[in-house]
């Protein structure tokens, strides 16, 4: 339930009724008197019950999300595609994914198509005010497969780099998967990671220690 209408004798009792109603806090809601009541003459003749309208507040990530998905399935409709858009959100991020059949012009080499979306995504729901939130797009379970081919590279590059006794350079990536061939030989021995260039060239480097 997410409004109801109360009537009392009262208007705060009419809001203490909601409350109670829609197990929610006072400023969780939002309170439209609808009748304000009277007690009438003598608080006998002519009195008038109050009645209140309480709506819950939607969160903020609810909104973003709502819009996200639509954004989505708007942007892709004008590509003459219609695949699934779903998602969830929270108060930090909004985690967005598309499914369906022969999605791969969407992914795009090493993912940057996948990424541009995300990035375009990100400027549409977030340039309609209120706290930034961060939105992660995937599709099917690239995301996931790609992090796994990532740490599996990342530990072969490693084992060169510490056998050869040289550096071995990773081909440029976005700062994400960047972020995960660090953290994957954050404790590897014998070798150090670290990033050159600028973006979109950065890249990862290997360096025996």
């Amino acid at each position: 339930m997410k409004s109801i209408e109360v009537v009392a004798r009262t208007v705060d009792e009419a809001i203490a009724e909601a409350l109670r109603a829609l197990n929610v806090e006072r400023e969780d809601v939002e309170v439209t008197v609808l009748e304000e009541g009277n007690k009438g003459f003598l608080g006998i003749l002519g009195s008038k019950q109050a009645k209140v309208r309480v709506d819950k507040k939607i969160p903020e990530y609810e909104v973003k999300l709502e819009a996200a998905v639509e954004f989505l399935q708007e942007l892709l409709g004008h590509m003459g595609l219609a695949p699934e858009v779903s998602g969830q959100a929270d108060e930090e991020s909004i985690n967005l994914r598309i499914d369906g059949d022969d999605l791969g012009i969407l992914i795009g080499r090493r993912g940057q198509t996948l990424d541009s979306l995300q990035y375009i995504t990100s400027l549409a729901v977030n340039r309609q005010g209120g706290e930034w939130m961060r939105i992660n797009l995937d599709i099917g379970e690239y995301r996931a497969k790609r992090e796994e081919t990532l740490r599996s590279l990342a530990q072969r590059a490693a084992m060169k780099a510490e056998s050869s006794n040289r550096r071995v350079a990773l081909d440029p990536m976005n700062a994400a998967e960047r972020r995960i061939v660090h953290q994957e030989l954050q404790g590897f021995p014998g070798v150090i990671t670290q990033s050159e260039g600028q973006d979109p060239y950065r890249r990862v480097i290997i360096l025996p220690e």
